[in-house]
């Protein structure tokens, strides 16, 4: 491919990922894979210079600032990012053009790059005043002040004061802290996050600080941006005087004279990957005296006075003893290998997940096998293939069976590469169901948190969703216990659950938990059939006769109500007075104003909740779908639309504000 083409490819991918990155916090792939895309780029335009342009990546911080967590702050000092080295001669170019242009003695600082998001801290007269993260780096960024004030190692206020101080630092979470927030997100029914620096990025940029105190992000100081009233020589300097103030600085840290004392840091470092609470994704040089880095060149993107040493991915032989199986909350089957120990990144390790069958299939992972364990920096370690001529004689590859290693229930795959268990009622799966069927989207019983769920199951009260509407017979033991609360908090809860017995039916349906059966369909269902017994009694025909249900939908529900104890637990329902019957919505004609329309309701809507938004679009003959595509008729966005208001612009699909949707109802009832 020309040089040119090539490069106009790397930039549109680069850009697209970069954007996930820090942006979107969902990045697609991994650090190796961006750092390859970028050195690709930067040999390219290394080698034809004309084809480096203002905006490309090589140019430029790969964040942008949003108005997520609040307004845009400008800059007072650049936040800049670090030219990333991956060889040692490219290290070692680095040291001896420091020494060329300071002079020989100057001293360097190696110490852990964290992998977190950037965030700075402002203090007057020895008082937080404002806290904002690096956004576009040179411009603005958001202001995260609320949010900053509730992490534990952010100093409020310093011991010793100065009359300005600008500080820069790493806001991460802590391996324990990342695991908690997923297990909860899991409990809510909600995606997890795919790392801990993301889910630090999402936390610190949403609105409400509880929600941040809660996930317990964590902060380092790794630079004085700027200082007023007190001079400081060194770096090292510094981060003694933040630590006599009260301030958190980066706790791995190494002065070096040479270009010897410097690999041995890096190789110390290198040592801790694993070891740490908290993931780093290299080693960071910097130059030691402050007043000389002014001489060494900034570029648009990165500072000059510094670096960050990349590790090479470490890998391990070892052999494979046997896979173990487990299910998760959303009743998945994981495979984990259990092998003999090797040591990575300073850890002994002697498991690593599987994934799925595919992953199997693909590496060609037989029990027996000799695998190829990496971790690059990160504390979960992989498999990431096998050894061939070590691989055992006739041995098959290892096949996951089709039924569930809990309850003994079959096992199905779906569309997905997933082989899932079909028993709702799976203890394994138990918790993370009741969670979800007593959440907003389904029966929306307030009060019933995920720990009351956990408690309530552990003890015995729990043993599927029927059993929540009994809850009230044990009344007096529950007050005892204390598992919910005292009297006032036990009544508040049983109340709200007896008021639930009142909701429409297809919020039950949602609440099951049926596979491919969300809000829309479960509506449409119940719309359809008026009863669950007549949706119980349905054929698969029928099912798909149903608008907006599909084959594979309607094989979900007529197993789901096939299978015994699903009959059992609505029986149970039944008997507890559970409503059954649909009040059905038909429309008072066939011209209503979205009839035939496909909408997407996005961000936070002026006074109005998207489900009421969804509920006044149906009621008006239009149709609810989660995700935008060619076929939407327009996109309902409110604030912090994000992507979606963005694949709609590309797609020319309309976008309408709430006020604009009622303007537009009120014309056509004119």
């Amino acid at each position: 491919m020309e040089p040119s083409k090539r490069a106009e490819e790397l930039r549109t991918l680069l850009n697209h990922h970069s954007n996930l990155y820090y942006n979107e916090d969902t990045p697609s792939i991994t650090d190796q894979e961006y750092d390859a895309m970028m050195r690709e780029l930067k040999d390219i335009e290394k080698e034809n210079p004309a084809l480096i342009t203002p905006d490309s990546p090589t140019q430029k911080v790969g964040g942008s600032a949003k108005r997520t967590a609040g307004v845009l702050i400008a800059h007072r000092v650049p936040m800049l990012s670090m030219q990333d080295l991956f060889t040692q001669e490219e290290v070692d170019h680095f040291i001896q053009d420091c020494q060329e242009k300071l002079g020989e003695e100057i001293t360097f600082l190696v110490e852990t790059k964290i992998d977190g998001l950037s965030m700075a801290l402002r203090y007057e007269n020895g008082h937080l005043i404002t806290a904002l993260t690096r956004g576009d780096g040179r411009n603005f960024g958001e202001d995260v002040t609320a949010n900053a004030k509730v992490i534990d190692d952010v100093a409020l206020t310093l011991l010793h004061p100065v009359d300005y101080l600008e500080l820069r630092g790493e806001v991460y979470m802590t391996n324990a802290a990342f695991e908690a927030v997923n297990e909860k997100q899991e409990l809510l029914g909600k995606k997890p996050f795919a790392n801990p620096r993301n889910c630090a990025a999402g936390t610190l940029r949403q609105l409400d600080a509880e929600v941040t105190r809660e996930r317990h992000l964590s902060f380092f100081v790794f630079n004085v941006q700027d200082i007023r009233g007190k001079e400081l020589t060194t770096h090292q300097e510094a981060y003694d005087f933040l630590e006599s103030c009260g301030a958190t600085v980066i706790a791995h840290r190494f002065v070096c004279k040479n270009r010897e004392e410097i690999w041995q840091a890096i190789a110390s470092i290198g040592e801790m990957r694993g070891t740490l609470p908290y993931d780093i994704d290299g080693a960071v040089i910097k130059v030691n005296e402050l007043s000389l880095r002014q001489k060494l060149k900034d570029t648009a993107k990165n500072a000059g006075y510094q670096v960050a040493y990349k590790y090479p991915p470490e890998q391990k032989e070892t052999k494979l003893q046997r896979i173990e199986l487990s299910v998760g909350r959303t009743g998945k089957i994981t495979p984990t290998a259990l092998f003999d120990p090797v040591r990575l990144c300073g850890t002994t390790v002697s498991r690593c997940t599987l994934h799925n069958q595919d992953f199997i299939t693909n590496l060609g992972i037989c029990l027996g096998s000799t695998l190829l364990i990496e971790k690059s920096g990160e504390v979960i370690p992989k498999c990431v293939g096998v050894v061939p001529e070590k691989q055992p004689e006739d041995a098959a590859c290892f096949q996951i069976p089709m039924v569930c290693p809990v309850c003994g229930s079959p096992a199905v795959r779906e569309d997905t590469a997933d082989i899932k268990c079909v028993n709702l009622n799976c203890p394994a799966q138990l918790e993370r169901l009741i969670g979800h069927f007593v959440g907003r989207g389904a029966m929306d019983i307030k009060g019933f948190g995920v720990v009351y769920v956990h408690d309530l199951i552990e003890k015995g009260y729990l043993t599927d969703v029927a059993d929540i509407f009994t809850l009230s017979r044990h009344r007096e033991e529950l007050i005892e216990g204390g598992i919910i609360g005292k009297e006032k908090n036990t009544d508040k809860l049983l109340g709200a659950i007896e008021k639930a017995k009142g909701n429409p039916p297809d919020r039950l349906l949602t609440g099951l938990g049926i596979s491919n059966v969300g809000k829309s369909a479960a509506q449409a269902l119940m719309n359809h059939f008026g009863t669950v017994d007549a949706l119980s009694a349905a054929t698969v025909e029928e099912l798909v006769a149903v608008d907006d249900i599909g084959p594979i939908s309607a094989q979900c529900v007529f197993d789901y109500f096939r299978q015994p104890h699903n009959q059992a637990v609505l029986q149970k329902l039944k008997e507890a007075g559970v409503n059954m019957a649909q009040e059905i919505v038909r429309p008072a004609g066939e011209n209503l104003p979205l009839s035939g329309q496909t909408v997407v309701i996005t961000g936070t809507l002026p006074g109005m909740s998207r489900e009421e938004a969804a509920q006044l679009v149906q009621a008006y003959g239009g149709k609810i779908t989660g995700s935008v595509s060619k076929k939407t008729s327009f996109l309902l966005a409110g604030e912090n639309a994000g992507s979606k208001k963005e694949k709609a612009h590309t797609l020319e699909i309309p976008v309408l504000s709430l006020e604009e949707l009622q303007e537009k109802l009120k014309s056509a009832g004119e």
